[in-house]
């Protein structure tokens, strides 16, 4: 079956111009040309599946015959080999490895780190005060996921330097990713922060790895315990630099998702008054006055809904991968090497799999029966991401902890802004907060 070409190629730049300009437009404009639709990113031609029937074929079904694609490769230099980057035999190896820190013991513990950084975080506001949301929200993810990596003295030092870098690291690498391999070596401003931020980041997690190495690996109860107790099925452990990568992973992918997905709830339950009312209940039946806990999160229902249906509406722009083999996607045969694309936004706005995808609507997830494939915030199949369960965890938690005492109104006459990297910043959220 031949392909169709996606509208607006240009010669030599061919879709990248279109991507860049109009983002999602474009990406959910493909589903109208096929299910396999041919998109040139320069002189790289790509295949981006449009249904969830073949991204679940890509991500699971065949996903044995997948490796991670090109846009992957531009964040090897500094990601290197952790399980966001690895494949094949490694990956696995590596993945059962770090399975133990997600146990549901652990977990118990890091929603109390949970509970108490999102009451710390509300104990330094001032009534009607006007608080920038997304800073808050981006400060309390990386302190909640520094505390979880790091629970030592050295470890509070290392969250102060990640609070600093890592987003600078995120949305530079987003911009390496995308351009040409030439720019990142241009004397640009970001290039140069970008540099410094690895710098930074990857001095002080070398220092918290020797330190536990020389005090004899205890166990903290913290992740970064995990990564350095584990040992593979021979007796073989994570070397300082497996480790190194695999923090660098945990930090990197598990502070954008959390607090992209924070600052888009307090956005969307401050426009719908009526899902605050019914989640504000939900949490007073549920946990009353005590903190948020492990065990409150599967009764939590309706908020779980709300956060379903933030992941929905801003989940992660496109995923990559290169095909192993010959691999056919709805009568398209792709060969070896062929690079593939999967937009979670795009199916997560297909109005076939979400009725009128752009409103905000919680009760969408009641008795839900949602195609596979169609939602797939945290990715599928076995390259799911492995702290999945945390990052729910951590929006369901902070979310019930923070409007159980808070309501966040937006500022009038100062709409959000968006910004665009892997996903949809929100920039400019203004929010005065008021105490119940």
């Amino acid at each position: 079956m031949a392909v169709k070409v996606a509208p607006g190629r240009l010669p030599f730049l061919g879709h990248t111009v279109e991507m860049v300009r109009r983002r999602h437009e474009f990406t959910s404009s493909l589903r109208d040309h096929g299910e396999v639709v041919r998109v040139d990113l320069g002189p790289m031609s790509t295949y981006f599946v449009t249904t969830p029937r073949l991204a679940h074929q890509v991500l699971v079904t065949d996903a044995a015959r997948f490796r991670k694609g090109a846009m992957f490769d531009k964040f090897q230099p500094y990601l290197g080999n952790g399980l966001l980057l690895s494949d094949g035999a490694f990956h696995l190896r590596q993945r059962r490895m770090v399975q133990p820190a997600f146990h549901r013991d652990r977990m118990t513990r890091y929603a109390e780190t949970m509970a108490r950084a999102a009451r710390a975080l509300t104990a330094s506001w001032t009534p009607g005060a006007v608080r920038v949301v997304e800073d808050d929200m981006q400060g309390l993810a990386v302190t909640i996921v520094g505390e979880a990596l790091f629970s030592t003295e050295l470890g509070r030092r290392a969250v102060a330097e990640v609070r600093r870098s890592v987003f600078v690291v995120i949305k530079q690498g987003m911009v390496r990713a995308l351009s040409p391999s030439f720019v990142e070596k241009l004397p640009l401003p970001g290039n140069r922060a970008f540099d410094r931020a690895v710098a930074r980041m990857r001095a002080i997690v070398l220092d918290v790895i020797a330190a536990r190495r020389a005090e004899g690996v205890r166990d903290h109860g913290d992740l970064l315990s995990v990564l350095l107790r584990e040992h593979d099925g021979s007796g073989g452990g994570m070397t300082d630099e497996q480790t190194y990568d695999e923090v660098l992973t945990l930090l990197t992918a598990g502070v954008e998702t959390t607090a992209l997905a924070l600052a888009w709830a307090f956005h969307e339950v401050a426009r719908h008054p009526d899902v605050e009312e019914r989640l504000v209940a939900e949490v007073a039946d549920v946990v009353g006055d005590r903190p948020v806990a492990f065990a409150d999160v599967p009764r939590l229902t309706y908020t779980g809904a709300v956060v379903n249906e933030v992941l929905r509406k801003y989940p992660v722009w496109i995923l990559m991968r290169r095909a192993t083999a010959p691999v056919d996607l709805g009568g398209v045969g792709l060969p070896a090497g062929a690079e593939v694309i999967v937009s979670p936004h795009a199916l997560h706005h297909d109005p076939a799999s979400f009725p009128d995808p752009h409103r905000f609507d919680p009760d969408r997830w009641t008795g839900a029966d949602v195609p596979r494939g169609a939602f797939v915030p945290f990715g599928a199949g076995a390259r799911q991401c492995l702290g999945n369960v945390f990052a729910r965890t951590e929006v369901v938690v902070a979310l019930a902890t923070v409007l159980a005492r808070w309501r966040l109104v937006p500022v009038p006459g100062k709409p959000v802004r968006t910004r665009f990297t892997s996903a949809a910043y929100p920039s400019g959220l203004l929010m005065t907060a008021v105490p119940r």
